[in-house]
């Protein structure tokens, strides 16, 4: 994507992170919504040309969008698309392709709120390598002529039991809507957007009183470097957690005031 739309897919991909970090939010529920929507655009390509029309305004498209689609998606899925419909997109197909990434890229998040995470990607990995030395497997999973249940129920019989199901679900998608693209490309799409997920950790933060801009820079580059991933910090504020600052990532807990860490963090970078 160039321009216009890589900048839209940059604020929808910020708005689907800020979803799915919300626990009550179902990414999994999320990510088939979108995937229904991308499918729906795909095949409507009028329609989405309206929603991607820079002649129109955003409300408008939000408004269409909203009438169009909101009895049948929950809240969370509306609100992303109405977001994405008021971005301004290169062409039109690009807000499909975002739409794409962002079902793909919930399904990676359910699988990791459910740690399997890290065997979804490794997953990913052997069934590319057994279609890349099975011309017969992948003549059977790209054949034009065969029907989408067809190719369901081959990866079906392939992958059920032996595979997450977060696995499943995103081969089934790439394989019955490749969308033009070849078998391996779009694995090697989806294998990518798994290592990124994995590099993505989150800290909960929780202070006393609101922390400041400055305070939370500092402290999410500070945690970064000490763990060597980027992170994303949720945050929460609890009255009593008197002058200090209580940070989790995964299962380690870290107490102590926002100075001090800070500090702490500097000392063990440098030393």
């Amino acid at each position: 994507m160039n321009g216009a739309s890589r900048e839209a897919l940059a604020a929808a991909r910020e708005r689907l992170d800020a979803l799915t970090d919300n626990t009550s939010v179902d990414a999994g529920r999320l990510a088939d919504e979108l995937a229904a929507v991308t499918a729906l655009l795909d095949r409507e390509v009028s329609l989405r040309r309206v929603l991607t029309d820079p002649a129109q305004s955003g409300e408008a498209k939000a408004d269409l969008a909203r009438r169009l689609l909101g009895s049948q998606v929950g809240g969370e899925t509306a609100d992303l698309l109405g977001g994405m419909v008021r971005s301004r997109w290169s062409q039109s197909r690009d807000l499909v392709d975002a739409l794409e990434e962002l079902a793909n890229t919930a399904d990676l998040t359910a699988a990791q709120k459910a740690g399997t995470l890290d065997d979804v990607e490794d997953e990913l990995f052997r069934f590319g390598r057994i279609v890349s030395s099975n011309t017969g497997l992948r003549a059977a999973l790209t054949d034009r002529a065969a029907t989408t249940s067809a190719k369901s129920e081959l990866l079906r019989s392939l992958l059920g039991g032996r595979a997450r199901a977060t696995t499943e679900r995103l081969v089934t998608r790439l394989v019955t809507a490749p969308r033009g693209r070849s078998l391996e490309s779009g694995l090697e799409s989806l294998s990518k957007l798994a290592a990124d997920r994995r590099e993505r950790m989150v800290a909960v933060v929780t202070s006393a009183v609101p922390l400041s801009d400055r305070q939370k820079q500092r402290l999410g580059a500070a945690l970064a470097k000490v763990y060597g991933r980027q992170m994303h910090l949720n945050l929460d504020v609890d009255p009593e957690v008197v002058g200090g600052i209580r940070v989790q990532v995964g299962d380690e807990v870290i107490n102590g005031s926002i100075a001090d860490r800070i500090e702490d963090a500097g000392r063990r970078l440098a030393g």
